[in-house]
Order: structure tokens, then sequence, then C-alpha cells
């Protein structure tokens, strides 16, 4: 069916930059509809960066680490960064105990963080109790 999207995971744009995230039920047909989606947005929307939060993914696999890695290329091969941001700790042990390399997969501490390095910059906050315009 054209047009019909599975509920998978959502995608987000902030500028040029594609924000979406990873949740812990990524099976085979999620994970290759999420690949097709984010790959056509990038193409369609012309992003240059792409975000992708996995500060909720408690367990990493090697199928999870494909995907990534596949991500990664065909997103590069589309002109767009990609920075996979918030590996918890145990996540990270469980990638290097099982011998997983993210190759070519860069990564940021948290998703502020990821996106300062794909040059997004947030507005500064007024300050609590500050007015715009003239005092009275």
């Amino acid at each position: 069916m054209t047009g019909h999207r599975s509920p998978g995971v959502p995608i987000l744009r902030l500028g040029d930059v594609l924000v979406t995230g990873l949740l812990n039920e990524l099976d085979d047909r999620t994970a290759i509809a999420f690949t097709e989606e984010l790959t056509e947005r990038i193409s369609a929307e012309g992003a240059r960066g792409v975000l992708i939060d996995i500060s909720r993914l408690e367990v990493i696999d090697s199928f999870v680490a494909r995907t990534l890695m596949e991500l990664t290329t065909v997103a590069r091969l589309l002109g767009a960064r990609v920075i996979v941001a918030g590996m918890r700790p145990p996540v990270a042990i469980t990638l290097v105990e099982l011998g997983i390399e993210l190759v070519g997969v860069e990564t940021a501490l948290n998703p502020e963080q990821g996106m300062a390095a794909l040059g997004w910059r947030q507005a500064p906050q007024p300050l609590e109790g500050a007015r715009r315009g003239t005092p009275r």
C-alpha cells in the first residue's frame, strides 16, 4: 500500500537535522521499515545530519549494531552525517564483550552534545524574571 506508514519509530525534523530514537522493541520488520523511511526522508528533505538517540535502549545485539552501521553508511552516501547519542554504559560494555565495533558510527554522550556536533545551536533562554522591552 502506498502512503501507509506502520506505527514505527518517529522521525522529527529540526532545521536540516532529522532526530529519531531507538527502543528495545526493534525487530527485523521494524528495523527495515525504519531504515527505509529514514533514508527516504534524508533524500527528500536534503537533511545534512541525523541524530539517533539510543538512551532508551537497554540492550544491544549484533542485529541492532549492524542496523546502526548500515544506516550510517547509507546516510553518508546521501550526504548526511549520523551521530548516535546517549549510549548507556551497559550497552557499551555489551558491545565490547561481544566484540562488536560500530565501524564508522560517530557517537555523542547525550542528544544535546550530538546536536551541537551537527551544528545545531539552541537559542539562548532569557533569564528567569527578565522582561523584554523598556522598564516601567
